[in-house]
């Protein structure tokens, strides 16, 4: 292996323990938040990153509640219309 004993992330083979500061998430490119400003920020960001949970899975729907009922079939004129209608 060619790597020193005290090398990480931060490139510092040194061993002393300083390792190069880690790239801000986030950078103000104008004006002056407030830190309740920068503290809601950093929630709404985190929240977002933080991905969903895994989806409930869909419950069966009962028949009470199915609303394929209230939709209503296309009429076909013609003979024996009336008679085909009411054996639906």
């Amino acid at each position: 292996m060619s790597g020193a004993a005290g090398s990480g992330p931060g490139g510092s083979s040194d061993g002393a323990g300083e390792e190069t500061p880690a790239r801000p998430v986030l950078r103000i490119v104008r004006g002056e938040p407030t830190p309740e400003e920068l503290a809601a920020l950093t929630a709404v960001l985190a929240t977002a990153s933080a991905g969903d949970a895994e989806p409930e899975p869909e419950r069966p729907r009962s028949l009470w509640a199915d609303r394929v009922s209230l939709v209503r079939r296309p009429l076909v004129p013609g003979p024996g219309a009336w008679k085909a209608s009411a054996r639906r």
